[in-house]
């Protein structure tokens, strides 16, 4: 499909979605439903080596969004790395690919299929990446010139709006990161390193740890390990 093509498939797709929606998340349904998938997310880079994910299309989306997140790597993030698309099987055994954590954690919160990662391009740069989820033994709806065609896309119109965008929860992150970083006396990547690790170790997500450091719920000041405080009704 040529280009004027696919354009005209986009526009014709989200006139069909709700106009109150954001345009990343209208793009993110959009680019989804044409190429087939059962579930997508949209994430942008932040600093080196880090990405914050602005929408997912349902949960199983949010869910494997936030598995990246809590691990610090995936496919996700190899997709931005190489500025190439990557894929990844998800509910893999262990050893079965390049990121066997990552894959059990995700087939286990969506089932089984697989993961594609599309960078998304600005300006020939990649500035995010289109992560989408589709079913067992199936492929992308379009070859892979048309999804790098619409991920890129998605990237200068997300972009375009940026200031839409909502940044709280990565702005919790970095709070805590800061606060864990003077509580330990470390790097801020040591620090973020260690909520990751925290988030992983009680099965819950990157911005639910940091929001309970940002709260006082949870230190890591005691040389004793992370010290949790009850949480009091409002």
């Amino acid at each position: 499909m040529n280009t004027s093509e696919l354009l005209g498939l986009l526009a014709r797709t989200l006139a069909v979605l709700d106009p109150e929606e954001t345009v990343a998340a209208r793009m993110c349904q959009a680019c989804t439903t044409i190429l087939g998938a059962r579930a997508g997310s949209l994430a942008l880079a932040t600093v080196p080596g880090e990405q914050v994910t602005v929408t997912s299309t349902n949960a199983a989306a949010a869910a494997v969004a936030s598995i990246q997140d809590v691990l610090g790597e995936g496919p996700g993030r190899r997709a931005l790395e190489d500025d190439a698309i990557v894929s990844a099987p998800l509910g893999a055994a262990l050893g079965d690919d390049p990121f066997p954590v990552f894959s059990q954690l995700a087939g286990e919160a969506t089932g089984d299929g697989t993961w594609f990662g599309v960078p998304m391009r600005v300006g020939g740069q990649p500035v995010g990446v289109l992560g989408l989820v589709v079913g067992p033994g199936r492929q992308l709806a379009r070859d892979t010139e048309d999804a790098q065609f619409l991920a890129d896309a998605i990237g200068t119109a997300v972009l375009g709006e940026i200031d839409q965008l909502g940044w709280t929860a990565r702005a919790r992150v970095d709070q805590a990161t800061g606060m864990v970083s003077a509580q330990l006396r470390v790097q801020p990547h040591d620090a973020l390193a260690v909520l990751r690790a925290h988030a992983f170790g009680r099965g819950s997500t990157l911005e639910d740890v940091a929001e309970d450091v940002v709260a006082r719920r949870l230190s890591f000041a005691d040389e004793a390990g992370p010290v949790e405080t009850r949480r009091t009704e409002d």
